[in-house]
């Protein structure tokens, strides 16, 4: 309560009505001045800005922020090469070769690993760190408040459904245009909408009666596989959203519950639980790419 208020309360005593009326003012100033801060965690990452109509939200400067850091590391790296490694060239010549070898237990062609790995281990690279730095000081604690509600500067990227939404439509549209240029357009085509299946039916008829009924199957089928197209988009999003997201819940309530030591066994599990998830989906994106540079008769 201001002096002011002070004032005007003692000047009205001896009406009761208007001290009643000064008191109900005082109390909602008191109200407004004392107001709780809250936060909680949405599934919608918050703006922090805008850009003209276009929000800017603390995820999407986090991935900014991640593009950043494996820019600036690359070049480093890419300045730093020798030709006979030592140091962290040589520990990154280590992991590389592994990776490599990871792919051709895959593709089973190390031409075709090495055509397909620049996408894959780009993938790995940037879904690690965003589900890192989710998890580090400062993410998600350092912020702002807005009409009483905290809106940190910064939130992990693959919490929010948009950025896994945007990695998944990527890799499967990627696998597609992969599709297309090892094998051809029409070929590629040919696995979703058969029409091949149809125009062969009157040439091998007399040889085969059966075509009739197994080929309208294989134009089904290949329908059902632009179904299965859409379900890679779903699955790679929502799984890596899903445990993330699920991840930075937990981290949250164990923090409300008992912030010094009770949420660290559980930050390590975090940090196995990032690297687990972008191995996955690389490794997901490198069967989607394999499968789709493949004839389909093989």
């Amino acid at each position: 309560m201001t002096h002011t208020e002070e004032i005007n309360l003692d000047s009205h005593d001896e009406t009761g009505e208007n001290t009643v009326v000064d008191l109900e003012h005082a109390d909602a100033v008191h109200a407004e001045t004392t107001h709780e801060i809250h936060h909680e965690v949405t599934l919608a990452a918050e703006p922090i800005a805008h850009v003209g109509n276009f929000p800017i939200t603390n995820s999407l400067l986090n991935t900014w922020l991640v593009v950043v850091i494996i820019i600036i590391f690359s070049v480093v790296l890419r300045t730093r090469m020798r030709l006979i490694p030592r140091g962290i060239q040589n520990v990154f010549e280590l992991f590389i070769e592994g990776a490599l070898d990871m792919c051709d237990s895959v593709t089973g062609d190390r031409k075709k690993s090495k055509r397909v790995f620049p996408i894959v281990f780009t993938f790995f690279a940037f879904i690690l760190l965003n589900n890192w730095l989710g998890i580090l000081p400062g993410i998600g604690t350092i912020g702002f408040v807005e009409n009483g509600t905290f809106i940190p500067y910064f939130r992990g990227g693959t919490a929010d459904m948009n950025t896994t939404l945007a990695l998944a439509l990527i890799s499967v549209i990627g696998a597609n245009i992969f599709g297309m240029v090892s094998v051809g357009v029409l070929k590629h085509a040919n696995k979703f909408i058969n029409i091949k299946s149809f125009l062969d039916i009157p040439k091998k008829i007399k040889k085969d009666l059966s075509i009739i009924i197994v080929n309208p199957i294989k134009f089904f089928v290949g329908l059902i596989e632009i179904i299965g197209e859409v379900a890679k988009v779903a699955s790679l999003s929502f799984r890596l959203f899903g445990n993330v997201f699920a991840g930075e819940v937990l981290l949250s309530t164990l923090a409300v519950i008992f912030a010094y030591g009770l949420p660290i066994p559980f930050i390590f599990l975090e940090i196995i639980v990032g690297f687990v998830q972008a191995l996955i989906f690389a490794l997901l994106t490198l069967v989607y790419y394999t499968i789709a540079s493949m004839d389909e008769e093989h």
